[in-house]
């Protein structure tokens, strides 16, 4: 929105700042950040009086749970939201389709993720949402998302050409007439991109909703999830903005993406809210999250994979939610199979609980392997 400040530069020429994306995701980070220190404390009363008894603790996980943190307030979710997309709105550019897109996927797994934390409370039990509805909806959005994609290129003409252009535009990708946005981009190799067609409506889908729940498989311990989503957002974040400057992804041999380079302001808009949301949820938290929040951030950074063609860089720049997600297939795939368990309890984080790892351990040494998985997937746009 304050894009439009620019236009207004011949005036005062520090105006022409808000043309620059770096400029606008700084600004973004700063508000988001602000938004959520401000207004988080009376979110947090609030949420408190409105839950009660807070969120429930799984019977079935580590014992010292149900003493540390029980009586916590969840859907914490809601101030990283909040802050991000106000925050985005104000400082990303609304011309570029993929900002939409983003936040269409951020607010429909948040709005999935609320109700199941909202039966969750309500009900005083971890079971909440119906794990196939759930999954259903979020491929749902998913695909819409991803049809979006595919159209982006055209959303321009559409605004140009009145209904018949809308109706071009979102007709195109059933005709094959966009190719490029539904391509399968391989980072150790420059040359080979293969063409999925409408398959990508299925491919697209699953990755969003893969990176989704695997976040919401790492949130189990004070600030565990929310460092690895801002690293990886920071990243992803980074490569939009390379990937959306035609020259710069020309040199370093990545898909160009038109429009792009505007998620570099989402993705700034989440590393403040983050931080911010931090400040309360560091050991030990004053809230948690949530499903709200968890299915929200990794959502969005699914959908960021996808829009820039790096969705197998996604694998390693979230290695730490794959690990999380596979332990959990793992696990129950395992004792269906064999009523034994590979690890002493699923998610793999409480696996280390149980060798008796304290809780900060846990927390910081997956950090640290967050950043070092982040710095191999950004050794990847070279390695072509």
């Amino acid at each position: 929105m304050l894009t439009f400040l620019n236009d207004f530069a011949y005036l005062y020429s520090p105006l022409h700042l808000f043309r620059y994306i770096t400029f606008r995701a700084g600004g973004a980070t700063a508000t988001s950040l602000f938004l959520v220190m401000m207004f988080g404390p009376s979110s947090i009363l609030s949420l408190r009086r409105r839950q009660g008894k807070g969120q429930p603790i799984r019977a079935d996980g580590p014992q010292s749970h149900l003493l540390t943190k029980k009586g916590t307030p969840t859907m914490g979710g809601l101030m990283i939201l909040g802050g991000l997309v106000v925050s985005t709105i104000l400082w990303a550019n609304p011309h570029s389709p993929f900002v939409w897109i983003v936040l269409w996927v951020t607010l429909g797994f948040g709005s999935i993720g609320f109700y199941d934390d909202y039966l969750k409370v309500t009900k005083q039990s971890h079971h909440g949402f119906s794990g196939r509805a759930r999954l259903g909806f979020e491929m749902l959005i998913g695909m819409v998302a991803a049809y979006g994609m595919m159209c982006a290129d055209l959303w321009p003409e559409a605004g140009v050409g009145g209904i018949s252009g809308l109706f071009a535009a979102l007709v195109a990708p059933l005709l094959h007439v966009t190719h490029e946005a539904a391509w399968l981009a391989v980072p150790f190799d420059k040359h080979f991109v293969a063409d999925l067609g409408l398959l990508f409506l299925i491919f697209g889908p699953l990755v969003i909703v893969a990176a989704g729940n695997s976040v919401n498989l790492t949130d189990g311990l004070d600030g565990l999830a929310i460092v690895p989503v801002m690293v990886a957002a920071s990243t992803f974040g980074l490569i939009a903005y390379f990937a959306g400057n035609i020259n710069t992804a020309t040199y370093l041999g990545i898909n160009y993406v038109s429009g792009a380079g505007e998620l570099m302001v989402v993705a700034g808009a989440l590393v403040g809210a983050g931080l911010g949301f931090l400040w309360f949820n560091a050991p030990p938290a004053q809230i948690f999250m949530g499903d709200t929040g968890s299915l929200a951030l990794g959502g969005l950074i699914g959908t960021i994979a996808v829009a820039i063609k790096h969705e197998v860089v996604l694998v390693v720049v979230g290695g730490l939610f794959v690990v999380e997600a596979v332990s959990v297939i793992l696990q129950v795939g395992y004792f269906k199979l064999t009523k034994k368990r590979i690890f002493l309890m699923a998610p793999i984080h409480h696996h280390f609980e149980q060798l008796g790892w304290s809780e900060s351990q846990i927390v910081v040494r997956f950090w640290i392997i967050s950043f070092v998985l982040a710095m191999m997937g950004l050794a990847t746009l070279k390695v072509r």
